[in-house]
């Protein structure tokens, strides 16, 4: 069980009158007295419980009777994307990376702490539901060490999953493939069809002579050149990396997503894009395409 339930159920022993204390949660969840007496100290300093030991019920109860337990559960679907989500954070490794790394520890913690300043410098991913699937199905045979059958850019072929891993904004599974007895990396979006078998590998076995490090495709970023209402403090535009031109007011901005930075152009405080072309064509497509659906197609 979960902390989230074991925390539901305390709540609960509280309401009917049970005075739960870290035993009766250990006892109950078969866990140690050193984890649930952790759950307790999270109700008081993270949920903001009112609890208060009562030596003569040798357990707890609320101070505030009208305390309610903040909203902790989540269907389905979103626990798959918040996992999805914090596989990306975790495996992002470019601008601000550490602030990346660190929203990933706390969305697996489900702590719910408020937004900060460092959340606005932060890359924008989306989950697309078919990737977020096939993530998925992987991660349970990666678990399982079961072989996987894949339809990948028109072939067939069967391998034995290792490892995810995302690389500008691009995910990939490390494998080892029967076809070629080689170690390969497939990227998800490449992947037509999936099916996991039930012909079990050896993790060992299959890792074997795979490099410590995935040769992961190596990319130069694009780079922009913005003109700038306010000038940059420091070495970066909002998470993108930036540096002032000749001209003032002017910078060039590195990205490595085309897509992650066009969202953020159309929120973002800017003056004008001074290059590239291509870039100002995209934007203006999508704008125009944004403009003829407010106006109900037509446009």
């Amino acid at each position: 069980m979960s902390q989230i339930h074991r925390i539901q159920w305390f709540d609960q022993q509280i309401r009917v009158g049970g005075y739960p204390n870290s035993g009766s949660i250990a006892e109950k969840f078969e866990i140690s007295r050193r984890q649930a007496q952790r759950d307790i100290e999270y109700m008081e300093s993270t949920l903001r419980a009112p609890l208060v030991y009562l030596a003569k019920h040798r357990g707890y109860t609320y101070e505030d009777q009208t305390y309610v337990l903040p909203h902790l559960y989540m269907t389905e679907e979103e626990k798959k994307v918040l996992r999805f989500l914090v596989h990306r954070y975790r495996q992002y490794n470019y601008d601000n990376a550490e602030a990346a790394r660190r929203v990933a520890h706390l969305l697996d913690r489900f702590t719910g702490e408020e937004e900060t300043e460092i959340y606005s410098r932060l890359p924008l991913f989306d989950a697309n539901p078919k990737l977020l699937q096939t993530m998925l199905r992987l991660s349970s045979a990666i678990r399982e060490a079961r072989a996987v059958r894949l339809g990948y850019e028109g072939s067939s072929r069967t391998v034995h999953p290792l490892r995810l891993l995302s690389h500008y904004n691009t995910d990939y599974v490390a494998a080892y493939c029967e076809s070629t007895s080689k170690h390969q990396l497939f990227r998800l979006d490449g992947i037509d069809d999936l099916t996991v078998t039930d012909r079990s590998f050896d993790p060992a076995e299959s890792e074997a002579g795979m490099p410590e490090a995935e040769a992961l495709p190596v990319r130069k970023p694009f780079t922009a050149r913005l003109r700038l209402k306010d000038a940059l403090a420091g070495g970066n535009w909002n998470g993108f990396t930036a540096r002032a031109s000749e001209e003032a007011g002017v910078y060039e901005v590195d990205f490595h997503d085309i897509d992650a930075f066009m969202r953020h152009l159309a929120t973002a405080s800017w003056e004008a894009i001074l290059a590239p072309k291509w870039l100002k064509n995209k934007l203006r497509e999508r704008c125009a395409d944004m403009l003829n659906r407010i106006d109900g197609g037509n446009g």
